[in-house]
């Protein structure tokens, strides 16, 4: 055997262990992730409060009772949380919230939430209507994605924003002009 393919073997056999070991360590987030959401359900509770604040801000500057920072782990103290401060009852109240439901949530409006713990997971608007949220304008990427998925006759990739068909037919380019 020549040298190239000893090295060759020994990076695809590096590779195959590495793959391996990220999927015992996948498969044991995933159960350790089941419990907790498991345990989420079990603690959650409807109030009906006011929202006055959201932001995404860092675990130190949530304005979160000291407990909760010190035992959150170290990366968690560096990223940025969707913090909520709402008045649930007479009480002012900072809640962590669910990052589904972030960008949706009203602020200044009464809804009613489930709150499980200090981690607000659902709400439903008590008075008027939801606001429906025009989508986003898709980037130059995803539009260049799409036109090539187009081409090649593939599937589309769902993504968050959806098309106006109104202004873009399929198959059509504009180019702007300098």
């Amino acid at each position: 055997m020549s040298t190239g393919w000893i090295i060759a073997l020994s990076i695809l056999g590096g590779l195959l262990v590495i793959l391996i070991v990220l999927f015992f360590l996948g498969r044991k987030a995933q159960k350790k992730q089941e419990s907790q959401q498991a345990q989420i359900e079990a603690m959650k509770q409807s109030y009906s409060m006011l929202i006055i604040d959201k932001k995404k801000l860092r675990l130190k500057d949530s304005g979160l009772p000291n407990s909760v920072i010190e035992q959150a782990p170290k990366l968690m103290k560096r990223a940025k949380l969707p913090i909520v401060k709402a008045k649930v009852g007479p009480q002012l109240v900072t809640l962590v919230c669910d990052g589904k439901i972030f960008e949706d949530l009203p602020v200044k409006k009464e809804v009613k939430g489930t709150i499980s713990g200090i981690y607000l997971t659902a709400y439903k608007e008590l008075h008027g209507k939801r606001e429906v949220k025009p989508p986003k304008k898709k980037s130059r990427y995803a539009q260049f994605v799409e036109k090539i998925q187009e081409k090649g006759g593939a599937k589309p990739i769902p993504t968050k924003a959806k098309p106006d068909s109104a202004k873009t037919k399929p198959g059509s380019t504009k180019k702007k002009k300098h």
